[in-house]
């Protein structure tokens, strides 16, 4: 039996479901959101050994508690599992620690599975997410990486603004976000945003030196397989500096065929951060460089397979059916 974790919402697991159906397997959804407030979670230990671990939640459709033997889990994909929620008749400082003590103790239960995990257990995934460490693995991997300041240092960034000659972009260090307004997109810095330097030494971001686009690259390697697409986003006043505010219109995405090389070097750098499952962002140059922005661990694929056609949601599943049957398989 696979286990996805994820949310309700999540389009991605919807579609990877329809495909394991059509293949016959056998899985369960599971959200950690819902722990504790609408679903229980238990480890048993007896005899000295721990003997199962269950997971009871109510479905949407019928009242009955539904009882889940996790010892039964073959593989898990940590999609976009959810933190937990407490009960809402507690307020704080009681919320906060049923909070914290529950999303403490269920990834502890997925780290009991000891079965193969995608894209990587949830450690793994964490470590992998770290921007300075994946610099420095695609540094020794041989990928062309922009010259870059990570940190909260303004005379680290006024350095490379002048070895760039004043072109300059920056973006967020993490994951981070609260709401629309304090997401930041990749911005390039002018000569006028000098001024304010100094309130660098507030929070640490990164500053590369800004590539110039032919197109842009996004590389979803699953396993051994890699799919690109590429976009046009220069043609874009809205998505020039950051796809991400993509312009439908103006800039579709299509196949892209990556030279065997830059694929492999892909393959080895996802390997590196212990992933089974990576979606890499790079730039290819109106000189045909093919230089490294990041690597995303649980980066969004639905949107290219849509666009493309690319067979990103059948690999997943060829990944996650495979590792289920092979008994004894290494997480």
């Amino acid at each position: 039996m696979i286990l996805i974790l994820t949310s309700p919402d999540d389009v991605h697991a919807d579609a990877a479901e329809a495909e394991l159906g059509r293949r016959g397997a056998t899985w369960v959804r599971f959200d950690p959101a819902d722990v504790p407030s609408r679903a229980c979670l238990a480890v048993a230990v007896a005899d000295g050994r721990v003997t199962r671990t269950l997971v009871r939640h109510a479905d949407p459709d019928d009242c009955r508690p539904r009882v889940v033997d996790l010892d039964a889990v073959t593989a898990v994909w940590f999609r976009r599992p959810g933190t937990p929620v407490a009960p809402a008749h507690l307020d704080d400082p009681y919320a906060t620690f049923v909070v914290e003590e529950s999303r403490q103790f269920v990834g502890d239960v997925w780290e009991t599975l000891d079965v193969p995990a995608l894209p990587a257990p949830r450690p793994v995934v964490l470590r992998a997410q770290q921007k300075v460490r994946q610099l420095q693995l695609a540094v020794r991997l041989g990928f062309d990486v922009p010259a870059t300041v990570v940190g909260n240092d303004p005379d680290a960034v006024l350095d490379l603004f002048g070895r760039t000659g004043g072109t300059l972009i920056t973006k967020q260090v993490g994951l981070s976000a609260v709401g629309d307004e304090l997401m930041r997109y990749t911005e390039p810095v002018s000569h006028r945003d000098l001024v304010h330097v100094d309130g660098v030494r507030h929070c640490p971001f990164i500053a590369q030196a800004r590539v110039p686009k032919r197109v842009e690259l996004r590389v979803t390697v699953v396993g051994d397989r890699v799919f690109t697409a590429a976009v046009d986003s220069q043609r874009s006043n809205h998505a020039r500096h950051d796809w991400r505010r993509q312009d439908e219109r103006n800039t579709p995405w299509s196949t892209y065929d990556l030279p065997e090389e830059v694929a492999a070097r892909c393959v080895a750098l996802t390997r590196l951060l212990g992933l089974r499952y990576g979606a890499l962002d790079m730039i290819v140059t109106p000189d045909d460089r093919y230089v490294y922005i990041e690597i995303n661990p649980s980066g969004q694929y639905l949107w290219v397979e849509e666009e493309t056609g690319l067979p990103i949601t059948a690999a997943v599943v060829d990944l996650l059916t495979e590792a289920a049957a092979i008994p004894g398989a290494a997480p």
